[in-house]
């Protein structure tokens, strides 16, 4: 299939010139692909459309255009995004499919290779995509609009809006670390963010909203503090930033979601344990417990100040959940480096692993790494260390029955069960009631369930209410 590739600043004139007066009531169907932060930047960017006059539809209605923002983390991202693809069309064979996000950054020319693709937007192009969907109708040949990531020149706010329980609020975008596994940096640019005034007030907008749980999100949020272009840093920091939102923002909790050990400073734990919205959850990346691997990767940590990171957290929150990322099969891991991370992460007080099988990633340095493990032996490093997962869980869960905790109860009703997470993101169950939703309540654990859970009751008080 032949593409088109428009620079921007000529698909700006051209736009201007063939761009219809009107395309109020046409419906949009979106999806998301990948992490916490894309599911913010695809609300953001319904806002942006429905605000254009466009209708927003579930991506399984018929709709005009499907809007695909995609992932570059996952190992099959171009499996994905090619069902995604396909299930639009099948729903509709004359809708116009329109793929966004990390992937879109990275493999323009790749992804308007796709049957059905109509449009492929890069990182700075993604959020004026209402300039762009009018072009559509003129043209047969896909078109790439897509700028160099080392240009981006702005920082869009997003935050995720539908569960209305919880929302996943952008506050920081871009890395400047070139993690030698890692294409972020790649697709998304420098580290960038907003003011922490701006912030706040972006916070205060969702909070009207009606949710009562906010998660700060982005892809290096400690490093909260570069200018919108991300060449130089302010005097704000994400310690301010989470200070100022406890004081001003009026909402039930906040969450913090993943954040580097070596940015996890102990004022911004001891801060935590001292709140009552910022919620004692820490997601905080290993990726391997060697600290020869983990020199291979380029973090910015060895495993000693992880381990102290963990530490602290417990000695002043004990009842603190603590989860972890973890890779395995790096190049260049042997079988006892991975049993390091094992007994490492073994040893850890963590609740939870998320584990990733390590994938080959173009322009990674990484790929000049060797030997090279096998894919056999990186799916048996995986499967070993998500059965430990499974066994840290049930630990944590363990520790809390016939505890008291407060649980945030979602819309879901799974055979008569309502399920919320507590304040320590312990997933808790009780029997179902229409009333509980988007309520927080206190709740007794009671046993946990073979089915990733706590059984609970609620508390006398609200039973005899």
């Amino acid at each position: 299939m032949d593409w088109l590739f428009l620079p921007t600043a000529y698909s700006h004139c051209l736009l201007s010139y063939i761009r219809a007066p009107m395309y109020y009531n046409r419906k949009i169907a979106l999806y998301t692909l990948g992490c916490k932060l894309n599911f913010s930047e695809t609300s953001a960017i319904a806002r942006i459309l429905t605000e254009q006059g466009f209708q927003k539809v579930e991506f399984s209605d018929r709709a005009d255009y499907y809007i695909i923002n995609t992932c570059s983390v996952t190992e099959n991202a171009d499996k994905e995004t090619k069902q995604v693809v396909k299930a639009a069309l099948k729903t509709n064979p004359e809708a116009k499919i329109v793929i966004v996000g990390c992937y879109a950054q990275l493999k323009p020319e790749e992804i308007s290779k796709i049957k059905g693709v109509n449009l492929v937007l890069g990182a700075n192009e993604k959020f004026k995509i209402h300039e762009y969907l009018e072009q559509l109708e003129e043209q047969t040949a896909p078109v790439i609009i897509s700028g160099d990531i080392d240009n981006i020149d702005f920082y869009a706010d997003s935050y995720s809006q539908g569960e209305r329980t919880r929302s996943f609020l952008k506050v920081q975008d871009g890395c400047d670390y070139f993690c030698s596994f890692c294409t972020i940096p790649l697709a998304r640019g420098k580290s960038r963010s907003n003011s922490i005034e701006h912030t706040v007030e972006l916070a205060k907008k969702v909070a009207a909203t009606g949710v009562k749980e906010i998660v700060l999100t982005g892809v290096n949020i400690g490093d909260y503090g570069k200018t919108t272009n991300g060449n130089e840093r302010t005097e704000d920091n994400f310690y301010l930033l989470i200070k100022e939102l406890e004081k001003n923002v009026e909402v039930e909790r906040f969450r913090i979601s993943s954040i580097e050990p070596n940015l996890l400073t102990n004022e911004i734990i001891e801060f935590v344990a001292g709140s009552s919205k910022f919620m004692p959850h820490f997601h905080i990346p290993l990726q391997s417990g060697s600290d020869k691997i983990l020199k291979l990767m380029r973090r910015k940590y060895l495993r000693q100040l992880y381990k102290e990171r963990v530490e602290k957290i417990k000695a002043v929150m004990p009842h603190a959940c603590i989860g972890v990322d973890v890779i395995v099969g790096f190049p260049g891991e042997t079988h006892e480096q991975f049993l390091e991370t094992y007994n490492f992460v073994n040893e850890l007080d963590i609740s939870y692993l998320h584990v990733f099988t390590y994938s080959e990633r173009a322009n990674t340095r990484a790929l000049n790494i060797t030997p090279i493990v096998p894919v056999p032996e990186r799916k048996e490093r995986n499967k070993m260390l998500r059965i430990l997962s499974e066994k840290k869980k049930r630990k944590f869960y363990s520790e809390h029955v016939n505890s008291e905790r407060p649980v945030l109860f979602e819309a879901e009703n799974d055979n008569g069960i309502r399920y919320g997470f507590t304040d320590n993101y312990i997933k808790a169950g009780i029997p179902y009631e229409e009333e509980m939703w988007n309520t927080i309540q206190t709740i007794r654990l009671n046993e946990v369930s073979d089915f990733g859970y706590v059984k609970g009751t609620k508390h006398l008080e609200y039973s005899l209410a």
